[in-house]
């Protein structure tokens, strides 16, 4: 059974930066893809960011575009999220996701991935 595993959370003040990781265990990703997720208290779950697999496109939500930049290691199943210009508005419960679809799915809602890991906590104070 596939696990997803965040880490690299934390406090950080406003301007700073911090780089989250997803682990991914019990299957070899070679299509679909994974992406990264955020829920504030109150709020939706949004999309933050998305990376294929195969191909390596990327895709970000436009709050974050120019600030996030998401990276996957093929070899270690692991996926990033580089954060920079953090704001106190990022302050969230991200989510890794992914999906082992093998054909287009629509990657900017929950309901186009199929395992969620647990989520890591980023705040972000002024």
């Amino acid at each position: 059974q596939v696990q997803l595993v965040e880490s690299g959370g934390g406090l950080v003040q406003a301007g700073g930066s911090l780089r989250l990781s997803c682990a991914a265990s019990g299957r070899t990703f070679s299509s679909g893809a994974m992406g990264w997720f955020r829920q504030a208290p109150g709020k939706e779950r949004e999309f933050v960011a998305a990376i294929r697999w195969s191909g390596g496109g990327t895709y970000y939500g436009d709050s974050v575009k120019g600030r996030f930049t998401i990276s996957r290691d093929n070899a270690k199943n692991t996926m990033y999220l580089q954060m920079a210009s953090l704001k106190p508005e990022d302050t969230a419960v991200y989510y890794c996701a992914a999906h082992f679809r093998g054909y287009s799915a629509i990657y900017y809602t929950p309901a186009g991935y199929d395992y969620w890991g647990q989520g890591t906590q980023v705040t972000v104070s002024s």
